[in-house]
């Protein structure tokens, strides 16, 4: 089973619903046969590589809220992000482009190690106040996971990489997905948001029933489909 997930960096929800997705994954039987690819999104691409002020200066910019309405969100979310055991500190939180970052991921994922990227790029943005735009910290992520620190400043600047990571927002443009985290299902079944663990172990079960309607039940091999059981 595939499980595609598009996902920006600098999404808060995304993280969570990283972890509401593995909880939910855990509960699921066939876990071990379930592929997981990440797909870059950006929320802001318009953003320069550095802004020069706070998440909330950010926020109440870009968004037009006031000031007050975005704190009591960010602590809403934060509030939430602690109770998936992660601890978002939106005060050392750095502002920046997340291009970089998908780059980063793209590399990881030719080498197999796409979700530890993803996780560790995750923790640095939202909880180490880490600039995920700065090629060092990126090169530094990538080095704990067995990534030469050249590979990662070559493809910071790959336009192949470039392109596989535009290829990636064109097929999210294609599924209309307009906000992440988004996962779709062996290409058929859309789920949209930071779910509840409970609703992707649900989503998973359904999937799997429907391309494997026929199950071996109990010591007589009774075979069970949709018409009913048989010898």
């Amino acid at each position: 089973m595939l499980v595609d997930i598009w996902s920006d960096v600098a999404c808060p929800w995304c993280y969570i619903g990283k972890r509401r997705f593995e909880a939910g994954l855990r509960e699921f039987t066939h876990r071990d046969d379930v592929e997981v690819v990440w797909h870059s999104f950006q929320l802001d691409p318009t953003l320069p590589p550095h802004y020069d002020g706070s998440e909330v200066d950010y926020l109440v910019e870009r968004k037009g809220m006031p000031r007050d309405k975005v704190l009591q969100m960010t602590g809403q979310v934060a509030a939430q992000a602690e109770a998936e055991g992660l601890h978002y500190d939106f005060d050392r939180l750095v502002v920046a482009n997340s291009l970089p970052a998908h780059h980063l991921l793209h590399l990881a994922a030719k080498h197999g190690v796409a979700d530890a990227v993803k996780e560790d790029l995750l923790s640095a943005h939202f909880e180490q106040g880490i600039d995920i735009g700065d090629p060092e910290a990126l090169v530094a992520i990538g080095a704990a996971h067995g990534l030469d620190a050249a590979d990662v400043r070559n493809a910071l600047q790959d336009s192949m990489i470039r392109q596989s990571v535009e290829d990636d927002f064109a097929a999210a443009r294609a599924y209309g997905i307009q906000g992440v985290p988004f996962f779709v299902i062996d290409g058929k079944y859309g789920l949209s948001g930071a779910q509840p663990a409970a609703t992707f172990t649900q989503v998973l079960d359904e999937a799997w029933r429907a391309e494997h309607p026929l199950e071996v039940r109990g010591d007589s091999a009774q075979v069970c489909g949709p018409d009913g059981c048989a010898i």
